[in-house]
């Protein structure tokens, strides 16, 4: 299975219809792969709160247009990190998988929102619906940024039956640490691989972190990017999955 992970900058130095452009040339230029995965909202800004009423759309508005056209002329299943979602009065932070075809074939609502009842805990409604998406070599969790720490949602989307978990996130530099930690850890815990895809630049004052990174089920740092902006393309081993439940069978020892 061959995976794109698309680590753009989100300075949002450039007009949205920018960076949208240069999205949608990464995304062709991915042409072939299996899954394209972009970061947690690369288009609206996960850090500029201040803006987010003025900026945020449907799920069928532009931005996912946009990607929709992108993975068709790509031929790919396009993971198009999270979209400032405007439903009524409400927004949600809203991840968008979308087919080869350019059909949307499902969206998550972030469930953990941060901020500890600031920006986007007290801005954005919490999410309360978990998603696993079958069809393709590997079933999927969909998670995003803060969702990495909170190891119940993965236990729940790995009893749906995902085998890799797809996270994507705008995770400050600060905390680096613990991105790559609890991607490992939540590939080691589930016996599942993690994609994890973050962002370069620096949004509001919040440098971040990159080095997007995919982990197999044995906790493994496959492939690791670094800092700044650029696509790590990767191939996964799908039978790695079963291959490793089968040998080191923790997972059917849960009592809880």
């Amino acid at each position: 299975m061959r995976v794109c992970l698309v680590q753009l900058d989100v300075s949002l130095t450039q007009p949205m219809a920018e960076r949208l452009e240069v999205a949608c040339a990464a995304i062709r230029g991915c042409a072939g792969a299996d899954l394209v995965v972009l970061p947690e909202l690369w288009a609206h800004g996960a850090w500029t709160y201040t803006d987010w009423d003025a900026v945020a759309e449907p799920v069928d508005g532009p931005t996912t247009t946009a990607l929709a056209q992108a993975a068709k002329d790509a031929g790919v299943m396009l993971h198009g990190g999270s979209i400032l979602e405007r439903d009524g009065d409400r927004l949600f932070n809203t991840a968008v998988l979308l087919g080869p075809d350019g059909d949307l074939r499902a969206t998550y609502r972030k469930i953990h929102r941060f901020g500890f009842d600031a920006g986007e805990a007290a801005l954005l409604t919490a999410g309360d619906t978990f998603l696993t998406v079958t069809g393709g070599p590997l079933p999927m969790g969909i998670a995003t940024c803060y969702d990495l720490r909170f190891p119940e949602l993965f236990r729940k989307l790995g009893d749906a039956g995902a085998g890799m978990f797809v996270v994507s996130a705008s995770w400050p530099a600060r905390r680096r640490e613990h991105w790559t930690l609890l991607a490992r850890a939540r590939a080691v815990e589930n016996l599942a691989y993690v994609v994890a895809v973050g962002a370069s630049g620096t949004q509001a004052g919040v440098e971040q972190a990159g080095h997007s990174i995919v982990v197999d089920p044995w906790g493994e740092v496959v492939a690791e990017a670094g800092a700044g902006p650029g696509v790590l393309d990767v191939e996964i081993d799908v039978e790695r999955v079963a291959q490793m439940r089968a040998e080191f069978p923790a997972l059917r020892d849960r009592r809880l």
